[in-house]
């Protein structure tokens, strides 16, 4: 399906339920419900058609099939009733694997009205079917992310695109790393670390090298954790729709839950919360730091459960970057002695339109941070969109560029400096008490300014006065000479 058509489905499946389902993280759940409902069926008639029989729609189940319900002969009462009972009935399919039974726990369709309904279904049916090729099914699902989560529709800080993508580029995971989002959201970190893995394995002519193996334990290998049931849900269904059959998505809190304290991974990409609740964190005791602030505790989580090759990118709101409490200033120290390789500081208004907030980018790598006794620092201005809140596509977009010179300097390459890219000895740093700022560290340009002395301004003013007197009196004469 090409993507406009992608596009104009999701808007008319919105603007179909808007009515009824105004919250668009329940538009969301929503869609995930019937994608997920009719995606069942579609494989189900796959099989059959390959001489083998209903895996989900079966038994006391046929009778809730995606075919049955859109039958024609149906009434719309009777489709909105029959595909209300198979939503109800679905979670105790013992034919469904845990990811189905998950997304369709406590599911239901949250308005009366049938005729909505059959519209809606009726979109799904015409524009949406699963097959072996579901990339461009996971596109659209992450279009539809996109859309909700660019507005803030979502209620959280989505990372764009473009920056995730950036991250990951330079953090560079491969096909054996477990790898970990721990506040992943929708699982665009994830998904993106997926698709680098990917094109990072294929063939001249742009096949892939991977085994069917080799595919299955990379998505094996993702893992992710999120506090909110609903961002559970919709990363369970995005992973599903890029091949994963079985996503490692966890309903947890990272910061209070100690039960997978134990688990280290290879690399760990995130944009953890913000913002802290009001009270703060109440965190278990396994933390290096005492604090109550989420960010900081994120960045000493991640730090701790990378391996001793581990990797990282990590966006932080600027304070993390700088502020003198013990428990910052101690996890900077912690990041500058065992991990820490790069900075970068993104645009203020990166996040725009819903947050205006200073961010930057923790690099962490252990085994470079080891053999490195310098930090590469690296401003980003322009991230080839407007600070704007639109966020309007501009010219100049540094990101190529600077993930082509931070990717030399991993590799222990000769790189040039500019303007917005400088490197700093990690002494340095300690002594400015492990700030991370880039401002901090750039040489700022000296302008030499000539002053003169109140007696040459006066001078030169009594010889302006002078010249001036000359060429009147010589005007004058002039003039009189003319006259007569």
């Amino acid at each position: 399906m090409a993507t406009q058509n992608i596009s104009k489905a999701i808007k008319d499946l919105r603007d179909t339920i808007v009515g009824k389902v105004p919250l668009p993280n329940d538009q969301v759940d929503q869609i995930t419900l019937a994608l997920l409902y009719k995606f069942m069926d579609d494989m189900d008639q796959v099989g059959i058609a390959m001489g083998g029989v209903a895996t989900f729609f079966s038994g006391e189940y046929e009778k809730y099939s995606w075919k049955k319900i859109m039958s024609p002969s149906k009434g719309a009462q009777e489709r909105y009733n029959l595909y209300a009972e198979g939503l109800e009935k679905f979670y105790s399919n013992s034919a469904l694997p845990d990811t189905f039974r998950s997304i369709f726990k406590n599911a239901t369709i949250p308005y009366r009205d049938a005729e909505t309904l059959t519209n809606f279904l009726k979109i799904i049916d015409a524009n949406f079917d699963y097959n072996e090729d579901s990339e461009q099914l996971g596109d659209a699902y992450e279009l539809l992310l996109n859309i909700l989560g660019s507005s803030g529709d979502l209620g959280m800080f989505r990372t764009p695109r473009h920056i995730i993508d950036f991250i990951v580029s330079i953090v560079e995971p491969t096909k054996d790393d477990r790898i970990l989002d721990p506040a992943c959201g929708t699982a665009g970190f994830l998904i993106s670390a997926y698709k680098y893995i990917l094109n990072q394995n294929l063939d001249d002519n742009g096949k892939s090298n991977l085994t069917f193996d080799e595919k299955n334990t990379v998505l094996k290998n993702i893992n992710g954790y999120d506090i909110a049931p609903s961002m559970v849900k919709i990363s369970e269904m995005n992973l599903f729709l890029h091949g994963a059959s079985e996503p490692k998505i966890y309903e947890y809190d990272t910061l209070t839950s100690d039960d997978k304290w134990g688990d280290k991974y290879e690399c760990i990409l995130a944009n953890p919360p913000f913002m802290t609740p009001k009270g703060g964190i109440v965190p278990h005791n396994k933390f290096s730091v005492k604090s109550s602030k989420s960010e900081i505790l994120f960045v000493d989580y991640i730090n701790n459960h990378l391996t001793s090759q581990g990797k990282a990118g990590i966006i932080v709101p600027d304070g993390v970057a700088f502020k003198t409490d013990k428990a910052f200033t101690s996890v900077r120290k912690d990041l500058l002695d065992n991990s820490l390789w790069g900075i970068i500081s993104l645009p203020g208004g990166v996040f725009q339109p819903y947050a205006g907030v200073s961010t930057y980018i923790l690099l962490l790598d252990k085994k470079i941070a080891k053999e490195n006794s310098r930090i590469i620092m690296v401003e980003l201005n322009n991230d080839g969109y407007s600070l704007t809140t639109n966020r309007t596509p501009i010219s100049g977009n540094e990101i190529p560029f600077l993930t082509e010179l931070l990717l030399k300097y991993k590799k222990g390459e000769n790189i040039e400096l500019h303007d917005n890219v400088i490197i700093v000895d990690k002494e340095k740093i300690a002594s400015k008490k492990y700030d991370f700022r880039f401002s901090v560290y750039k040489e700022k340009k000296s302008i030499e300014y000539n002053f003169r002395s109140v007696k040459e301004i006066f001078e030169d003013i009594k010889n302006l006065d002078d010249e001036y007197q000359t060429r009147y009196n010589e005007l004058k004469e002039l003039l009189w000479d003319q006259k007569d």
